[in-house]
């Protein structure tokens, strides 16, 4: 994996330092890259920084958004940040995806979003217009997915020391009786199933960021998901497990809710809905589209008795005309993602070290 510097020759004595690699090391003293991609680095961040400093039985679910017990109602609290380059993409923008982010975190766990916070940091020099802009399709987003921005913040660091602009967003909403959802209740027998075509997000922020031209114009997927949340819970409130699949792609999330549950799970490679311009821009990029990021597609793990009736109910809606079943939830091969190849094999789909695209939302 590793290769000598240049200068290094067979009777120069090896130094180990000089030695390159292109995977991010695993016991890297600093933060790198991969930290932030939801992958293994991402784990290993969360689970040997973030939880000891915190840990509490409600941060170890380790869900999209946590559920709280508050004043007898069951409130659904989350928070992300966004630091999308370039701002503005085919599809959305960076405010679209501060919105619908979060919106989507929170229906996750089978919520009506309600509220929303929203928190800039904005580099000095940059142009008031831009900030407009951004401020403007957040308030758009923020209608079309029936939430309120009902508080903020602004900072401003110097020039150069920030990249145009970054912004966070927290959001509070109800979740409805008799609704249990967390990646820990998949189980044997459940089908696994996608809203829709996958790496749309990812492949429409890279393609501007590198002038990349594909024959087509690839257009991000954000989207709110509370609207398709609910109409599946209308089907069955015993959905077991929703995810949307952003940082690290379907793959990521797969794992983590394999690894949560303790299951195995099985997909079929002809099954999963994957955009032929975006089979072809990662083709071309040796990308794998498992791993792209999404933002308006969830997973879901469901009883097989009533995965048919879910999925008539997902089609119905804009949001889930592409919905399909990929694959399902196995006793085999606990913690472990694997794939039933178009020719017959299997292949295993891991948890990615870092992030193939990073600065995707």
């Amino acid at each position: 994996m590793a290769e000598l510097a240049p200068e290094a020759t067979e009777t120069a004595p090896v130094d180990p330092a000089n030695w390159t690699c292109p995977a991010p090391l695993r016991d890297q003293p600093v933060v790198v890259m991969g930290h932030g991609g939801g992958g293994a680095l991402s784990a290993e961040l969360i689970h040997d920084v973030f939880a000891p400093a915190y840990g509490n039985p409600v941060l170890a679910g380790m869900g999209d958004s946590a559920v709280l017990h508050l004043g007898g109602a069951r409130l659904a609290f989350s928070t992300d940040s966004y630091v999308v380059r370039p701002l503005f993409f085919p599809g959305g923008s960076l405010g679209d995806l501060a919105v619908n982010g979060t919106v989507n975190d929170l229906a996750m766990s089978g919520a009506r979003p309600a509220y929303l916070s929203a928190a800039f940091v904005l580099e000095e020099g940059v142009e008031l217009a831009v900030v407009d802009r951004i401020a403007r399709a957040m308030g758009a987003a923020a209608e079309a997915a029936g939430v309120t921005v009902a508080t903020g913040d602004t900072k401003v660091v110097e020039a150069g020391h920030g990249d145009g602009v970054y912004v966070t967003t927290a959001g509070v909403g109800l979740v409805p009786e008799g609704v249990d959802i967390r990646p820990q209740r998949a189980r044997p027998g459940d089908a696994v199933i996608v809203s829709g075509p996958i790496g749309l997000h990812g492949v429409a922020v890279m393609s501007v960021r590198e002038g990349l031209e594909f024959g087509v114009e690839i257009a991000s997927d954000t989207a709110p998901l509370a609207d398709l949340v609910a109409a599946m819970l209308a089907v069955t409130p015993d959905v077991h497990v929703l995810r949307d699949p952003t940082r690290g792609g379907l793959g990521a999330s797969l794992n983590e809710i394999a690894r949560a549950s303790g299951t195995g799970v099985r997909l079929q490679e002809r099954a999963i809905p994957v955009p032929e311009a975006v089979a072809n821009a990662c083709g071309f990029l040796g990308l794998d589209p498992l791993y792209v990021a999404n933002e308006g597609r969830l997973v879901a793990f469901v009883p097989l008795t009533e995965a048919e009736a879910v999925l008539e109910a997902m089609r119905a809606h804009p949001q889930g005309a592409g919905a399909a079943l990929i694959g399902e939830c196995v006793a085999e091969h606990p913690g472990m993602v694997v794939v039933s190849t178009g020719l017959g094999g299997t292949r295993v789909v891991d948890l990615p070290l870092g992030e193939q695209l990073p600065r995707i939302c």
